[in-house]
């Protein structure tokens, strides 16, 4: 039974805006399975995370949305978290021996794949063969994509949110943004106020995802140079206080709570409906392990009327 409205994302990418300024115990299949189409027209990611105050609530599927069969990072599992939300597409970067940019999270190939050893030991080439398995350790039909895959994906269908993992060089993944012509669309995750400052220094044209838990975080990526128009504030995996919240907004930045984990657990144990509480609360993107169960509750969240409905179209 359909119970949920589809949003597809159709990006439209225009240079020149942007570089001017529940129930848990029902199953997927169960309950849900898809929405009504309604596609999503993009100018410019700096354009769209603009915060206004009819701003319309989103998950945020965290290393690309897992579920049984769609194992993480994986681009079928992106296009099936799609087909029944809008969504922003958190994924991982990697290297391997030869320098290849790859999606994967753990160092090791030994958890989501049916390989074993370092990532950065291997080469691409010996890389494509592997499988990739899903988080109940059964190996599907997907194979580990490339940084470069994922980008030209995304056009057309997400927002994307770049995590860095460590010893991948940031310069190598803004080159390749660049050079995809994909910035419209993918922001960087950063882990404090000098990779934040890196990044914008090699693109100020990108937004940049920052760790924003309190006044003191923003403060401090604000000092360092960031502007306001370039932040996306990750405020925690716990809740902040609501004077953060109202702070941000009136700045024009978003908030995105990280509900994975312990809220996301909470969820399972009392119920889907507290996610309506933390956007009530002020969280606009909700970063989750369970985007498909989130986004049923926040489709009801959905103003009636918004500014921002400018870039969805039936």
């Amino acid at each position: 039974m359909r119970t949920l409205k589809h949003f597809s994302l159709t990006l439209i990418i225009a240079f020149t805006l942007c570089s001017c300024g529940s129930n848990t115990e029902k199953s997927v299949e169960e309950d849900g399975q898809g929405m009504e189409a309604m596609a999503m027209t993009l100018y410019g990611a700096k354009d769209f995370y603009s915060w206004t105050e009819d701003r319309v609530p989103m998950v945020s599927a965290h290393r690309g949305g897992p579920y049984p069969g769609y194992p993480e990072n994986s681009l079928r599992t992106f296009d099936y978290v799609l087909s029944f939300t809008p969504a922003v597409i958190e994924c991982d970067i990697a290297m391997t021996a030869d320098s290849v940019l790859v999606m994967m999270h753990d160092n090791t190939l030994d958890r989501t794949t049916n390989g074993t050893g370092k990532v950065g030991d291997i080469r691409w080439e010996d890389l494509k063969s592997l499988r990739l398995e899903d988080n109940e350790g059964n190996i599907t039909e997907d194979g580990i994509p490339t940084l470069e895959e994922v980008l030209l994906w995304a056009d057309g269908k997400a927002l994307l949110t770049l995590d860095v993992k460590r010893g991948v060089p940031l310069k190598m993944v803004t080159d390749l943004v660049e050079a995809t012509h994909t910035e419209n669309y993918a922001a960087i995750i950063t882990y404090n106020a000098n990779a934040a400052k890196a990044v914008y220094e090699l693109n100020p044209d990108l937004m940049i995802s920052v760790g924003i838990g309190n006044m003191s975080a923003y403060e401090a990526h604000r000092n360092i140079g960031i502007p306001d128009e370039n932040m996306i504030a990750f405020t925690g995996v716990s809740e902040p206080e609501p004077s953060l919240y109202k702070f941000l907004h009136d700045k024009g930045i978003y908030a995105i709570l990280g509900v994975l984990g312990n809220l996301d657990k909470m969820a399972i144990a009392k119920g889907d409906s507290i996610y309506a509480g933390f956007v009530n609360r002020g969280a606009d993107i909700l970063a989750t392990d369970r985007p498909i169960e989130a986004a049923r509750v926040l489709e009801k969240l959905k103003p009636s009327t918004s500014s921002k409905f400018k870039y969805f179209r039936e």
